[in-house]
């Protein structure tokens, strides 16, 4: 089967949608597909050799999540690389990773006559509105609006979370079905190297609580500040942006991916205080693989079950609460060890990425009627 694995980003780029798109475009690989990815005309570093990759012409200034007045043009430029791959190559069928690249996959269909398969990283709907809060309601509605035409148009829908397909099953016209990402998990860095990393940034190991991840307003960094002041431990931020979250966080900026890892493993607790509901965190599958006991909002955690492989709060969740929570389990190592490691064994047991790409294959061949 020759896939074109669409991405509306730059590659490659320390950010979860990247990390997520070539883990999966490996393991597709390994299980005999032929897979290209095509991304935005630019990245950050080499691009990896394992990867066949075609860019863009053109990509938005702005390399970060959100909108951007480049982002049309990026688009654009993007369905005409599309074009020309698959004049190319002859793909079998698109898979398009988020909406963005899913609406230049469906602009760029009459050229190709392929199915689109739309992988839903996020619903827009509940996503939107957190870039600009002052047009909430207006942002939600046009998010909304986005969700149920990529639904309805594509040749199948891929969501990643169970919110994602309670969200997008009312609209989509082709076959639906929920494959989360996958990771697979390394051995442990040694202590020596985690200790070294900590001590860099100023920090004790287990002794401070992590997030690690963009500085997005759907990130609610707000919310983990103000449970920052009320716990009895830090809580930093490990982001590759440069910018500062607010305070009382501790900023480590410009962290990059080997940096955050040995971060998480120092870690005490791992941190994801997102609200908005659809996609599936990333982040949450590093967390499970440095086996840290893990606080997050129950709607957005779909891999963990509170109090056996992870402590979850409600979504209205206050301060106080993620304080409480933080304090808890610091207090409780034995306890957090415990989570950490049922978080590790459903991360192996549940999110292998050679048995997610045979789910997709199979789902491709059988549901969307794909050669293979």
């Amino acid at each position: 089967m020759r896939i074109a694995l669409v991405g509306a980003f730059p590659f490659p780029f320390p950010q979860g949608s990247q990390v997520f798109c070539a883990e999966q475009a490996r393991a597709l690989a390994a299980a005999g597909a032929d897979v290209t990815l095509i991304c935005y005309g630019t990245g950050e570093g080499a691009p990896p050799d394992d990867l066949p990759l075609v860019r863009s012409r053109f990509a938005p200034r702005k390399l970060l999540s959100g909108p951007s007045i480049g982002k049309p043009a990026a688009d654009a430029s993007l369905a005409a690389a599309l074009v020309a791959a698959h004049r190319r190559a002859g793909f079998d069928v698109v898979v398009a990773h988020n909406a963005e690249a899913a609406l230049a996959a469906l602009a760029a269909r009459p050229w190709m006559r392929l199915p689109i398969v739309y992988v839903a990283h996020t619903v827009l709907a509940n996503e939107l509105a957190t870039y600009a809060p002052r047009w909430t309601r207006s942002l939600a509605a046009l998010g909304a609006r986005i969700d149920a035409f990529v639904a309805r148009r594509a040749d199948g829908v891929v969501a990643l979370s169970r919110a994602g397909e309670r969200a997008l099953a009312p609209s989509a016209r082709g076959p639906l079905v929920r494959i989360p990402p996958g990771l697979a998990p390394a051995e442990p860095p040694s202590e020596a190297a985690v200790a070294a990393a900590c001590r860099r940034r100023g920090l004790a190991p287990g002794c401070f609580a992590l997030y690690a991840g963009n500085l997005d307003g759907y990130q609610e960094l707000s919310l983990l500040a103000a449970a920052a002041a009320r716990t009895r431990i830090e809580i930093a931020v490990a982001s590759h942006a440069a910018g500062a979250p607010p305070a009382p966080l501790v900023a480590l900026p410009g962290a990059g991916f080997d940096e955050t890892r040995l971060l998480t493993h120092g870690a005490a607790l791992a941190l994801a205080a997102r609200r908005a509901t659809g996609g599936f965190p990333i982040k949450l599958l590093n967390y499970m693989e440095a086996a840290r006991a893990t606080i997050a909002h129950a709607s957005v955690a779909d891999p963990l079950v509170h109090a056996e492989s992870g402590w979850l709060l409600p979504d209205d969740a206050t301060a106080d609460d993620w304080a409480g929570a933080v304090d808890a389990l610091a207090a409780d190592p034995a306890c957090a060890a415990r989570l950490g490691a049922a978080a590790r064994r459903r991360l192996e047991r549940d999110h292998d990425p050679a048995a997610l790409a045979a789910r997709l294959l199979a789902w491709l061949a059988d549901s969307v009627r794909v050669a293979s």
